[in-house]
């Protein structure tokens, strides 16, 4: 029988139910549907692209190689959470046993990273290509994606890894009810009865370093990109280089805008009701991971082209 909030204090936790917008029952059916959708057509684009890119000889070249990082990046971070919210809205199955829990944690706090880093890589892609095109094929080389690539995993891995290590080590003895639809690390931890303070410390000094110096060096990159663009004299060269540009753009635009309206909210819970930064939360792992493919194939000719050919050749 799973310990509730009544349990002895004496009693382990060993599995955890998700509260998941319990307070606004009607919100998980009128939910499930969008939330299915944007499911499915992130699976679909994502799987899409990346058949693209691995099966077009065309598209093999750094930049399409850090955008198949991306898709990748986002359909484990759509299949570690979605699912199981789904299952909440039409099964009710809210236990999560301790080890998917904190899992689920460092799947979630290490991808987010990951993502942030990876469109760095792809601003500092777009820098090499615009601003120094002579130097970009000695540049930006397998080798350099293949290196980004491992800096991206270990650096965020690393630097990620002590939030759910830290919060799997507290002690839970009573309470196993998670106010929130995914085993985000304050949820968790605040039902410790242990101190928390390192863990949380620790969480919004890595959020506030990681993601904040990764978009500060993003808004740098375009920039000075904007500034190169500016100073092209050819003619069409602007509007090319601004087009290139600008699905990296709305995807980075996707990604923070999400992120900082969860944060936002988050901080301002106490005017705002609890289940919105919660649904922001839940959107957050599957809005972008939707549209980013999308973006590309509607913006990128030579996607385009590529999925066009595969098409062509099926039929």
């Amino acid at each position: 029988m799973l310990p509730d909030s009544n349990s002895s204090l004496s009693a382990e936790v060993s599995e955890f139910l998700l509260n998941c917008f319990v307070r606004s029952p009607r919100w998980q059916l009128w939910l499930s549907l969008p939330l299915s959708f944007l499911f499915l057509l992130a699976m679909g684009a994502n799987a899409t692209l990346l058949i693209t890119i691995w099966l077009e000889v065309s598209l093999h070249e750094p930049m399409y190689y850090l955008l198949s990082v991306l898709s990748l990046l986002d359909m484990v971070l759509c299949l570690t959470v979605i699912p199981k919210v789904l299952a909440i809205f039409w099964f009710d199955l809210r236990s999560i046993s301790f080890s998917a829990c904190f899992l689920q944690m460092f799947i979630m706090n290490s991808f987010l990273p990951m993502e942030s880093c990876t469109f760095l890589a792809m601003a500092y892609d777009r820098y090499v290509a615009i601003c120094k095109p002579l130097h970009y094929p000695s540049i930006i080389t397998d080798r350099f994606v293949a290196k980004a690539i491992v800096f991206i995993l270990i650096r965020n891995t690393f630097i990620t890894a002590p939030i759910p290590i830290l919060s799997a080590r507290l002690h839970y003895c009573g309470k196993n009810i998670i106010e929130n639809c995914i085993c985000a690390n304050l949820s968790v931890s605040k039902l410790s009865c242990d101190k928390a303070a390192l863990n949380k410390i620790y969480q919004l000094i890595m959020a506030w370093t990681v993601l904040g110096s990764d978009l500060i060096l993003i808004i740098l990159s375009y920039i000075f990109i904007l500034r190169a663009v500016l100073r092209l004299k050819a003619k069409g060269a602007a509007g090319k280089a601004l087009s290139t540009c600008g699905s990296h753009f709305i995807l980075i635009l996707f990604f923070s805008t999400i992120l900082l309206v969860f944060v936002l909210t988050h901080m301002a819970k106490k005017k705002v009701s609890p289940d919105i930064p919660v649904l922001l939360n839940v959107l957050h792992h599957v809005i972008p991971a939707a549209l980013n493919p999308i973006v590309y194939g509607v913006r990128t000719q030579e996607i385009k082209q590529g999925l066009w050919k595969l098409l062509k050749r099926g039929g």
